[in-house]
C-alpha cells in the first residue's frame, strides 16, 4: 500500500490515504465535533497557532485541524497526483435585479 504523504502548511505533513473528509469548521456541527474530539484526545492541532480554516476527518476517527483552505488542500493532492487542480464549480443561483 502507498502512502500519499501531503504537506498541509508549517511542516505538517498529512497522509491522504487515511482521511475520510475534509470541511470547513464554521458550521456548528463539525464546531461540535471538534469539541467532543478534543474531549476524547481524538484532536490534532496543525495549525501552528494559525486560524483553523480545514477540519480533516480521518478513518481511525481523529480530527485534525488545518490552517489552509480544504481547497487549497485538495489542489495539492490534485497536483501531486499529475493531474489539475481541482475548481469549485459555478454556482446555478443567478442574481435577479
Amino acid at each position: 500500500m502507498v502512502i500519499e504523504l501531503i504537506h498541509i502548511g508549517f511542516g505538517n505533513i498529512l497522509a491522504m490515504n487515511r482521511v475520510i473528509a475534509i470541511a470547513s469548521p464554521n458550521s456548528a456541527p463539525t464546531k461540535r465535533t471538534i469539541q467532543e474530539g478534543e474531549k476524547r484526545g481524538l484532536l490534532i492541532d496543525m495549525t501552528s497557532g494559525r486560524r483553523t480554516k480545514a477540519v480533516i476527518f480521518t478513518d481511525s476517527g481523529h480530527i485534525i485541524k488545518a490552517a489552509l483552505a480544504p481547497e487549497t488542500i485538495t489542489g495539492r493532492l490534485q497536483i501531486s497526483r499529475g493531474g489539475s487542480m481541482l475548481r469549485p464549480e459555478p454556482s446555478d443561483e443567478k442574481d435577479e435585479p
